[in-house]
């Protein structure tokens, strides 16, 4: 099947309200063009360097979200021309991301990932962690070139169904209990969870962003 038609069946399947994030990383710039074509404006990477080569040589209505872990030292060569961070996963990160952007005269959208697997080696906040940050962010003036507007997390790799969604739902609650406080630079309207394996399970548990590649571009 063409890149084309594997996008068409996905955007056929998902809710008005869910936006598709075409997981690029690693494919060619022919793909990713295969892909714009047909109508995609939304690419995800995982490692900066290869996205910002990617930006570079593509059109410039594409939004690139940075859907990986990501290491302070180089925010700086995104902060550029990033749409979305999704891995926001300590402070330390966010005051980096909020002095790249400053310096771009930018704000950047975030959201904060959350740990929600039952596996070591995923990155995220803890429900305590994620408090403390919303709590700066809300109320100091410190952070102005971000922007807070959602929660990610990854699911266990697993093929227990029921573990999955549990982890999906934990997280949906999550966001749920902290969507109602609203200021300026921080506002909950993004849930991104879900991936080829899971989104049809993650969009039933609540999901607004779903991540997708090899279900697109085929399998790495």
């Amino acid at each position: 099947m063409s890149i084309q038609h594997n996008l068409n069946n996905i955007k056929s399947s998902l809710p008005s309200h869910v936006t598709l994030v075409a997981v690029s990383k690693t494919k060619p710039v022919s793909d990713l063009m295969e892909a714009y074509q047909a109508g995609q404006r939304i690419f995800g990477e995982n490692k900066i360097q290869e996205m910002t080569e990617k930006w570079e040589q593509m059109p410039k209505d594409i939004q690139w979200h940075m859907i990986g872990h990501v290491q302070t030292n180089k925010v700086k060569y995104m902060a550029p021309f990033v749409s979305l961070i999704h891995g926001v996963d300590s402070l330390k990160l966010l005051q980096e991301i909020n002095k790249q952007a400053q310096k771009n005269n930018r704000i950047i959208d975030c959201l904060l990932q959350i740990y929600i697997a039952e596996e070591e080696t995923k990155f995220g906040l803890n429900e305590t962690e994620l408090e403390e940050i919303l709590h700066l962010v809300q109320n100091e003036n410190s952070l102005q070139n971000i922007r807070i507007i959602g929660l990610m997390g990854m699911a266990s790799f697993s093929e227990d169904q029921n573990q999955i969604k549990k982890e999906f739902l934990e997280l949906k609650s999550l966001f749920d209990k902290h969507k109602a406080v609203k200021t300026e630079n921080c506002y909950l309207q993004t849930l991104s969870m879900g991936m080829s394996g899971d989104y049809q399970l993650a969009i039933d548990c609540g999901s607004t962003m779903v991540r997708i590649g090899s279900s697109i571009f085929g399998v790495r």
